[in-house]
């Protein structure tokens, strides 16, 4: 333990020269020129609830679409970061024709668990790269409403005997409850966290800060007690409780007995249903198609750690990927980390020494919502619009992710 934290600790002193070479513009590079999410909506009783995984995904295509102004038939591969739904392959295939996307675009879907939206941006950034496409759309949807997360039955007898693999079981909450006492987290510091991120997430709301990120959609919904169906808008995100206080944070009972008792569902992400996409080419088709540059996306990486703890995954992954790009936490202006968890954000923080004035200043998914395939996209969508905002540079993303990892990804906002 002792080993790794020198290791963190030793990439908080400012380089310049990793600093200049991912803020270089090239020809080459791999930049978003569309980021837009859906508003996050509480699953099983919110604006979402009877809009299924296709149908999300057909909503924000469309939005795709008008929005961007670009032919189609241009963008040659669509990746779907979900987690919960074996049929997503199915669904964004599907959803792509309906909204207009010809047969000669492909699709596809993709899962690692929480950092699947992210993920998905890494595979089109990646083929983009190779130049197997040219231009690529990265979704990450997750219809939580729906649920299918769960394993069904335990692992083959003989991989049991491995405790890790045994460990993999542990729902999410046990392995939050796990990061609180084995590194110290205590109920207060997390419901004190907690509240932090309601404060702000209503701060920005107020302000409409989430205004340039959302894109309003139209949905029918069905009153559950007359079965009615009307169509509504929705325009802003359900998670946010304004007015939120600690003291109210602190006489919510433990979610997760008896594995513990400082998890609650006040200071746990929210299960949430959302979408959303990042739109990605080279510069030069960029500008060859007159599509405006919001980003670059510099790169992301992938990390293991135990299971039993999988929440410290960012602890992890950030600093292997800082190291890959040779800059420091300190040439990093704003960073969106995944509150999966009120026990591992603190842990992060702590631990990486995270300026808490540069990560997640419109909230996180305590009071947004953590829709599980939609996050790793959705950061991205939260943090390029709140760097336009300040007129920030360089934005981190990164999430921890279920049996045992942790992800990060790196951009470069180009719209000061």
């Amino acid at each position: 333990m002792a080993e790794r934290l020198s290791s963190i600790l030793s990439h908080i002193t400012p380089s310049r020269s990793g600093l200049s070479t991912i803020t270089t513009k090239n020809a080459d590079d791999i930049v978003i020129t569309l980021a837009i999410r859906t508003p996050l909506t509480k699953a099983g009783k919110g604006g979402l609830k009877d809009t299924p995984l296709d149908g999300l995904v057909y909503k924000l295509l469309k939005e795709v679409v008008s929005k961007s102004k670009i032919d189609p038939a241009l963008v040659e591969d669509i990746c779907l970061g979900n987690v919960s739904d074996a049929k997503a392959a199915y669904y964004v295939r599907a959803a792509m024709l309906g909204a207009g996307f010809p047969n000669t675009t492909a699709g596809s879907s993709v899962n690692r668990f929480c950092s699947s939206g992210l993920k998905a941006v890494q595979d089109i950034a990646n083929q983009i790269s190779t130049g197997s496409i040219s231009v690529g759309l990265a979704l990450g949807a997750e219809h939580m409403t729906t649920g299918g997360d769960r394993l069904e039955r335990p692992y083959y007898d003989e991989i049991l005997q491995n405790q890790e693999a045994c460990d993999c079981m542990q729902p999410m909450g046990q392995t939050s409850e796990n990061v609180g006492k084995d590194f110290d987290i205590s109920r207060e510091a997390q419901d004190r966290y907690a509240t932090e991120s309601y404060r702000r997430a209503e701060v920005a709301q107020k302000a409409g800060w989430f205004d340039d990120e959302i894109a309003p959609i139209s949905v029918k919904v069905k009153d559950p007690k007359t079965g009615e169906e009307k169509t509504i808008t929705l325009t802003k995100d359900e998670g946010p409780r304004w007015g939120t206080t600690f003291e109210a944070l602190n006489k919510i009972r433990p979610a997760f007995l008896p594995h513990g008792d400082r998890s609650t569902g006040g200071n746990s992400s929210q299960v949430t249903d959302g979408a959303a996409a990042v739109l990605l080419m080279k510069r030069s088709k960029a500008e060859e198609l007159g599509q405006p540059i919001l980003a670059k996306y510099v790169g992301a990486t992938v990390a293991g750690l135990a299971p039993r703890i999988m929440g410290i995954g960012p602890s992890i992954a950030i600093p292997k990927l800082l190291t890959k790009f040779n800059i420091t936490l300190a040439d990093v202006d704003l960073i969106e980390l995944n509150e999966a968890f009120a026990s591992m954000a603190v842990y992060c923080v702590n631990t990486l020494k995270i300026d808490p004035a540069k990560m997640n200043v419109r909230g996180g998914a305590i009071a947004l919502g953590h829709p599980l395939g939609c996050t790793g996209a959705r950061q991205i969508v939260t943090g390029l619009s709140e760097a336009r905002r300040q007129k920030k540079k360089i934005l981190l993303t990164s999430m921890c992710i279920g049996t045992g990892m942790g992800m990060a990804g790196l951009f470069v906002n180009e719209q000061i």
